[in-house]
């Protein structure tokens, strides 16, 4: 049995975060309602990338059903109400206040419905200075500090990926999970409020104390790291990079002897200790990759790997799909869409006891006249205009 099988999710989602969340508890097997508006979920025109589908919106809506309503219209209310009234939980992140207004604020569902979860995920939190301000991925990256310290000295760089989304969208997905297991116990559901400011800020934790209590601020080191050193790349031979990492003091010593063939330097008073071989990384640097010089790549990697020295390839994204790796233990899958049949990676959390839900990427509204049928409508009735026939 999975999970989640017999829990129903409605989200009112856009964009990336609580997509991200609900698409996990659809993988573990709940029924997820995504209600969207009549022209569908605006990610569903971010790019034309996956066969004329948005990227982001495919990986982010499998497995679940689309439901399309009109909001400002008082019938579309209603379904909502009545489908929300029977539900497990309830997600939503529009903008600051758009779900107050629609009439579905937190308090006014929980005292109808004491059972019900009700995920908010917002930008900055529904309270303070800054609850109304507009939230963007890159806009949280600059509010947390992030881009203080990722990228060169001398630019500052978004993530590559919308992090401040997909930090909110894990701490959304693990408190409605700790919500439906505490709802076990005490019969009652909850308000959860998820801020991706807060949860980014959480993922800084180590960058903020650094800063609050060391003496120097931390720097912008591109691929190396601000505080442990020799950590990042180095060039080698063939005009090529090795991208490797040494933890502490005994790996540091294995690699003076095995890679760089100079015992003397784990006795050199530059290079003793962790915060000393950060403090004069440059003339550390200079040592390294002269001595890289000397061989290849893929010589220097081997030689890493014979002594348990942490190392990495810089994969292309084309390299990635076809990681060895991957490929051994049978991560992709071939999901269903409106557009054909598309790779999906299987969920990370993996068990021998189940397999997780991989359905189709839903059509925008594909599911509407079903949905509504079920839940007791009168499809001549109400007069559906905006929907699709399932």
């Amino acid at each position: 049995m999975l999970p989640l099988k017999g829990i129903t999710v409605v989200s009112l989602e856009q964009a990336v975060a609580a997509p991200f969340a609900t698409r996990q508890l659809a993988d573990l097997g709940a029924r997820v309602i995504k209600v969207e508006r009549p022209e569908g979920d605006f990610a569903r025109n971010y790019d034309q990338a996956v066969h004329g589908m948005s990227s982001i919106f495919v990986w982010l809506n499998r497995s679940k059903k689309s439901l399309t309503l009109n909001l400002k219209e008082t019938r579309d209310k209603e379904i909502l109400e009545e489908i929300i009234s029977k539900a497990d939980v309830f997600v939503q992140n529009l903008a600051p206040g758009a779900v107050d207004r629609l009439g579905f604020s937190p308090v006014e569902l929980q005292k109808k419905y004491p059972k019900l979860i009700i995920c908010n995920i917002s930008g900055y939190g529904a309270s303070g200075p800054y609850k109304d301000k507009k939230a963007y991925d890159l806009l949280i990256q600059c509010e947390s500090g992030l881009m203080s310290i990722t990228g060169t000295k001398d630019t500052p760089s978004r993530s590559g990926i919308s992090i401040a989304d997909i930090a909110a969208g894990m701490y959304a997905y693990t408190g409605i999970l700790t919500a439906l297991i505490a709802r076990n116990q005490t019969d009652k559901g909850t308000v959860i409020e998820v801020s991706m400011l807060e949860a980014l800020s959480e993922w800084m934790g180590y960058p903020l104390l650094y800063s609050e209590y060391g003496d120097l601020p931390l720097e912008r080191t591109g691929a190396s790291h601000a505080i442990i050193y020799p950590y990042g790349p180095f060039k080698v031979r063939d005009g090529n990079q090795v991208f490797l990492a040494i933890q502490n003091d005994r790996e540091w010593k294995k690699f003076s002897e095995g890679i760089l063939h100079d015992p003397s330097l784990t006795s050199d008073s530059r290079f003793e200790t962790n915060s000393k071989r950060v403090k004069y990384k440059e003339d550390l640097n200079t040592i390294i990759e002269e001595a890289f010089q000397n061989s290849g790549a893929e010589e220097i990697v081997s030689r890493l790997e014979e002594l348990g020295i942490a190392n990495a390839k810089l994969n292309t994204l084309k390299e990635v799909i076809n990681h060895p790796q991957l490929k051994y233990r049978d991560r992709w899958r071939e999901i269903d869409s409106p557009v054909g049949l598309i790779k999906a990676l299987i969920p990370p959390v993996t068990s021998k006891d189940f397999e997780v839900v991989m359905d189709a990427v839903p059509k925008a509204g594909e599911h509407t006249n079903a949905i509504l049928k079920e839940f007791g409508f009168n499809l001549d009735k109400i007069g559906v205009t905006n929907t699709l026939s399932n």
